[in-house]
Formats: structure tokens, sequence, C-alpha cells
């Protein structure tokens, strides 16, 4: 039997037009001024730290589809009541994340790469449990492509180096998440 369902058509071709215009300017519509900027230091040290601008280049890109393709599922009440609590507890780990970033950036010597990895690759095990039966393959493969590049200790390691090369960029990267974090955006 062939079942068609014309709302279940129009969000399909909301997503793929979606994931086909991701780039900065029409972006701009979907994610704010902060995060904006919080993705454009997140692409500074990708490009630098993998010395690969098309690498730093996909991992932003599809950080900003995944993104809008789960804002879309959001308006659309594509979630079940199950989905949703993994969305709240995706939400708390991402909120969680944030606040051990900056945490760990305030106070020098502070850092531990593995307490950071972990949870990075929490988030990403929530996020692919909660949009399992909604996003293709290759988006589950979006997302472990950015939670793995961030999630790599080494990265990680000399992001939070106190005079390393990347200090700038985190500092602006925690005042974005500070920002983020006080308008209840994460």
């Amino acid at each position: 039997m062939d079942h068609f369902s014309s709302q279940a058509m129009a969000m399909k071709v909301q997503k793929k037009i979606l994931s086909s215009m991701a780039t900065k300017a029409s972006i701009q519509m979907f994610i704010d001024d902060t995060t904006s900027e919080i993705l454009d230091e997140l692409y500074r040290v990708s490009k630098e730290y993998s010395g690969n601008k098309a690498e730093a280049h996909k991992v932003i890109k599809d950080l900003i589809k995944i993104a809008v393709k789960i804002g879309v599922l959001f308006r659309n009440n594509r979630f079940s009541t199950e989905e949703l609590v993994l969305a709240q507890d995706f939400k708390k780990k991402l909120r969680q994340g944030a606040m051990t970033a900056i945490s760990f950036y305030e106070v020098d010597f502070t850092f531990e790469k593995t307490v950071m990895s972990e949870l990075l690759t929490g988030c990403r095990d929530l996020l692919l449990q909660l949009v399992n039966s909604h996003l293709t393959l290759k988006s589950h493969g979006r997302i472990n492509n950015v939670f793995n590049h961030y999630a790599d200790p080494e990265l990680l390691t000399r992001l939070y180096q106190p005079d390393g090369p990347f200090r700038d960029n985190l500092t602006r990267i925690c005042k974005g998440l500070n920002k983020l974090l006080e308008d209840g955006t994460i």
C-alpha cells in the first residue's frame, strides 16, 4: 500500500532545501549573531589546527546543516514524547559542556581533556539517539564528523593551552557561550 503524506513531503523538501543552502548568508535567518560568531571562531580553530581549510569548512557546514534540520523537525513537531525527553537531556548535557568549557577557560590549569572530550561524545550520542528515526545515515555521519572533530583530545589540549595559539579564539568562544547561557539559548 502506497502511503502519501503531503506534510511529510513538504518537510522533506524543506530539509533538502535548507541543507543545500547552508551558506553563511542564508543561515543568518536561522542562527543568531552570537552563535554565528562562535561558529566563526570554531572554524578558525579547526582550520589552524588541521591545516586544512576544506576540512574546517566541512565541519562547520555539517554543524549548521544538522542544527537547521533539527530545528525543522522541532518546528514541525516531529519528535515523540520519548524523543523530547532525549532532547531535554541533550540540552542539559550541552549546557553542562558550555559551563565546563567556560570554567576550564576562566581557571588556568584546571583543563582536563578527558572531561571535555567525554562531554562532547555524550552530546553526540544523545543527539544520534534523538534523530535516529528522522535523519539519514548521511546526517548521522555529519553529527559524528562534528562531534568527533571537536572531541579530539589533542585539539582540545591545544585550544586550552593558557599561552597557546588559540587563546584569543577560546576567549571569544567562551564570551559567546556565556552570552548564550545568560540568554537561556543553551
